[in-house]
């Protein structure tokens, strides 16, 4: 759990450290002591991620102070100006301004707030300002980072971290999270995970990697066809379907305390999803006949058998709430995607319009649907407003794109697309489907993305 100290008003780089007590914040290997430096009660005019047509706010990302000045402390700012740019350009709603047409530099005139002149921001456009300052000493880092509405002349954020050298990245995010919080009212995705399924000498496996791209970790070996990954809500446990011992399993994994169980009921266990909130999850297993989805427990045991019809039933996802689950069915002969309130078992069909719809995925907030449709063999991911029915087509004309998943803020997509050479590659793009990036740099096949939720 983790406290802040009230807002307290910002003196000096020395009173800092004899006013403010850091408070710890336990973050892989080693900690990271944090603190306010003075955060303004006031709201924020919300950002709306989810906007179709929303125009990106421009943010100028200054220079570093050095406040000692040596080499290892300037490149080290350095490292962290560039992660923390990387990162806001990544969220899709941000513009990071180029430095050539700055008026001044805070990281000589000074970073707080009655050391900026502000007209100098404003004059060039820049609506919101991040100042930030480092202290290097014996491989401690100490960053004070600000983020400033250079119109209204305020401070918005207002953040000490000290830390390792090697948590410098960390430190970075956390912050990327407090500014997202600030701006749009959620933490963001800045310590979220991706999962998905890479091919390695042939064989698929599964991994991991940050919510950029980087960080890439392999986290199955079983030389064999690994597939479905899925995260739980605590980000401690990936479920995914194996083929390492025959038939399709599915194997229920700690990341951490590397133990877990397997689902290994006659026939196919296949696509597995966590309910929210609750270490338990939904799967679509075929021992009594066709495909039938089942909720199970994290050992695997069956709870409730939860769809019953002629047809398979295929590729649950719970909604937010834990209550529904939407899911493909051929109960009507071609593939579509359906809704089930778990409560009531009442069945809504959600999708009308072409031959094949599969691969649904819910929304943050609950309210929409990103899927996989097929039309005269073209595969693409569209996004429909549950209240409305109403579909939306996110890619066109870009090869064969599948495997859509939300980010934890529902401002973005992450998806599989074969558009580069025919090669399956796992990509990103904004909600409305505006810049679509490839995520990854590895060799072989990546597919299958799932993403984390976040970990603020």
């Amino acid at each position: 759990m983790v406290s802040f100290a009230g807002n307290k008003l910002y003196c000096s780089h020395d009173m800092f450290n004899k006013i403010i007590l850091p408070i710890l914040y336990f973050l892989g290997v080693g900690c990271i002591l944090f603190s306010p430096i003075l955060v303004d009660a006031r709201d924020y005019d919300y950002i709306n991620v989810s906007n179709p047509f929303l125009k990106k706010t421009p943010v100028a990302v200054t220079e570093f102070k050095a406040f000692n000045g040596h080499g290892a402390e300037v490149k080290d700012g350095k490292t962290a100006r560039h992660i923390l740019k990387e990162a806001l350009d990544f969220t899709g709603y941000l513009n990071i301004m180029n430095s050539v047409a700055f008026l001044s530099n805070p990281a000589e005139s000074g970073i707080q707030l009655g050391q900026i002149n502000f007209i100098d921001w404003t004059g060039i456009g820049a609506e919101l300002l991040i100042t930030g300052g480092i202290v290097e000493k014996q491989g401690k880092v100490k960053l004070e980072l600000r983020l400033f509405d250079t119109f209204k002349t305020k401070l918005l954020v207002g953040k000490v971290y000290t830390g390792s050298r090697s948590q410098i990245r960390q430190m970075i995010h956390l912050f990327c999270s407090e500014i997202s919080y600030k701006l749009t009212g959620k933490w963001g995705v800045f310590n979220s995970k991706i999962a998905f399924v890479s091919t390695v000498k042939g064989k698929k496996e599964i991994f991991t990697c940050d919510f950029d791209g980087q960080n890439i970790k392999q986290i199955t070996s079983h030389k064999s066809i690994s597939l479905s990954p899925s995260w739980s809500f605590d980000g401690k446990w990936l479920a995914y379907v194996s083929y390492a011992r025959g038939n399709p399993q599915i194997f229920i994994k700690n990341l951490k305390e590397k133990r877990g169980s397997i689902v290994n009921y006659k026939g196919m266990n296949i696509s597995p999803d966590w309910m929210p909130g609750q270490l338990k999850l939904v799967a679509a297993l075929s021992f009594s006949g066709d495909q039938e989805i089942y909720l199970l427990t994290i050992k695997g045991e069956i709870i409730k058998r939860i769809t019953k019809s002629w047809g398979i039933d295929v590729s649950p996802k719970f909604s937010p709430d834990g209550k529904k689950i939407v899911f493909t069915s051929k109960r009507t002969g071609t593939p579509q995607i359906y809704i089930k309130d778990l409560e009531s078992a009442r069945v809504q069909r959600l999708t009308f319009k072409g031959f094949n719809n599969t691969s649904a995925a819910w929304s943050p907030d609950g309210r929409k649907i990103a899927y996989v449709g097929i039309e005269k063999n073209d595969i693409n991911i569209f996004v429909m407003n549950i209240d409305s029915g109403m579909p939306v087509q996110l890619t066109m004309d870009a090869g064969d794109n599948e495997d859509p998943a939300w980010s934890p803020d529902g401002s973005m997509l992450t998806f599989t697309s074969t558009r580069e050479g025919g090669t399956p590659r796992v990509f990103v793009m904004n909600v409305s489907g505006s810049d679509q990036r490839r995520l990854l740099r590895l060799k072989g096949k990546q597919t299958q993305p799932d993403w984390s939720m976040s970990k603020n």
